[in-house]
């Protein structure tokens, strides 16, 4: 079986080669942003040799490491200013000809911008990041690319394309792919140790992102059972009735469905079974307390935004985040008094690279636990212009019963070039700073 594999492997690969000999002519001519775009499909950075003292090879080689080992679609361009590469619609044409969904980074000259496929990155995230990335004063290419890939890649969903194993920086050379496919031939067993070493890679990533949300989500789960116990109540006990009872057992399946979803959790996204379940038993718990002291049942609505262990919300409150607009929050009955005198509420933080924040402020690996407490998809709206509000405005939050994104495809010219600044006012982009370029 094996040899047979082997033997097929190196048929095919010989056939490559011959094939890659024989298009050779036509893939040399290339030029302008045909160029570029067709480095980009083999590697996520393409360095113009008119731009090297922008980003020299050591620095590039570097960029490119960083993007292949995050596996993220996140694609760099350092252009010079020249005839070849118009600023109006430049993000949009390169999209276009590179023909993958992803984020997409241009330096033309001492300029900046960026855009990205509304599935990977929302408008507001790329907004953010290329403002974060534009001091008044200007940078330099090599920090201002780093700064912006180290975020990219943290907030960018979706992988890296396949075609990126064994990246080069810069335009892809023929004779280079022939020595590749025949060292492959020599050496196919490598081929399953870069398969092997990917996917140890990718498990790493997702059992890190378990463990940082893990320490938020037992946070959850021990608190609904003190809140358990604090109740007090006994289902024989006097003025106890049928409803009570079948409240109390919704609780109670409640927490230990959390709990056992949380035991058999393999990755980060289990985390919104818990927080669903958790939702689910306080709502039970806020019905139970109603029906013992003879109040109204209250309505079905969100946890509370600022904490969901401080219960469902009792009515919506006007809040900004830092740099944000005011929006519409659902709050419990103490934050809203808080807000109402001029205070701070009391709001969840989590760990982060910058110590304890707000959870808004956080990673990706937060979004399938605050997900689970808010169904319906409202949580985007709520969150709109936040690092963890541009991971839930994607398909995958909107419909939990459909897989993650994977990214990283091929699309061609059919996606939204609005998501790259449209025709693109690319001369007050790169020259002032202003491209408007972006996701949604």
């Amino acid at each position: 079986m094996r040899t047979r594999l082997f033997s097929a492997l190196s048929g095919l690969l010989l056939s490559l080669a011959a094939t890659a000999l024989a298009v050779a002519p036509g893939a040399q001519a290339a030029t302008g942003l045909d160029a570029v775009a067709d480095s980009l499909r083999n590697g996520p950075v393409y360095v113009d040799e008119r731009a090297r003292d922008q980003l020299p090879p050591r620095e590039a080689d570097a960029l490119e490491a960083k993007i292949v080992d995050a596996d993220k679609p996140v694609f760099v361009a350092v252009l010079p200013q020249s005839g070849e590469f118009p600023p109006d619609g430049l993000l949009a044409d390169l999209r276009t000809k590179t023909g993958i969904t992803g984020v997409y980074a241009v330096r033309l000259g001492d300029a900046f911008d960026a855009g990205a496929d509304r599935v990977v990155m929302s408008r507001q995230a790329v907004d953010n990041l290329t403002a974060s990335v534009e001091p008044a004063g200007g940078t330099d290419a090599v920090a201002q690319l780093n700064a912006f890939v180290d975020d990219a890649v943290e907030q960018a969903r979706g992988d890296a394309p396949s075609a990126w194993e064994g990246a080069q920086s810069g335009p892809s050379s023929v004779v280079g792919l022939v020595t590749f496919g025949l060292l492959l031939v020599a050496g196919c067993a490598g081929v399953f140790l870069v398969a092997k070493r990917n996917r140890r890679r990718k498990a790493a990533q997702e059992r890190a992102a378990l463990e940082k949300v893990r320490v938020v989500v037992d946070e959850d789960i021990t608190a609904f059972g003190e809140e358990l116990d604090r109740l007090d109540f006994h289902p024989a006990e006097p003025g106890a009735d049928d409803a009570m009872r079948a409240d109390y057992e919704r609780a109670l399946d409640a927490y230990e469905k959390a709990k056992s979803v949380m035991v058999k959790a393999t990755k980060a996204e289990d985390a919104r079974g818990v927080t669903e379940a958790l939702e689910e038993g306080r709502f039970a718990l806020a019905v139970l307390a109603a029906r013992r002291e003879g109040r109204p049942l209250p309505e079905r609505r969100p946890p509370c935004f600022f904490d969901p262990r401080h219960g469902p919300s009792t009515t919506d409150a006007d809040w900004a985040p830092a740099g944000g607009y005011t929006r519409r929050v659902p709050v419990c009955a103490a934050d809203a008094t808080r807000l109402a005198d001029g205070h701070d509420p009391l709001s969840r933080t989590v760990e982060t690279a910058d110590g304890r924040r707000p959870y808004w402020e956080a990673g990706p690996a937060y979004a399938p636990w605050i997900g689970g407490y808010y169904g319906g998809g409202i949580l985007p709206g709520l969150l709109v212009g936040t690092m963890l509000g541009s991971m839930l405005s994607t398909p995958a939050y909107a419909d939990p019963g459909v897989g993650g994104y994977e990214g990283g495809d091929f699309s061609g010219g059919d996606f939204n070039s609005g998501d790259f600044g449209g025709g693109g006012d690319f001369g007050g982009g790169f020259g002032g700073g202003d491209f408007g370029g972006g996701g949604f």
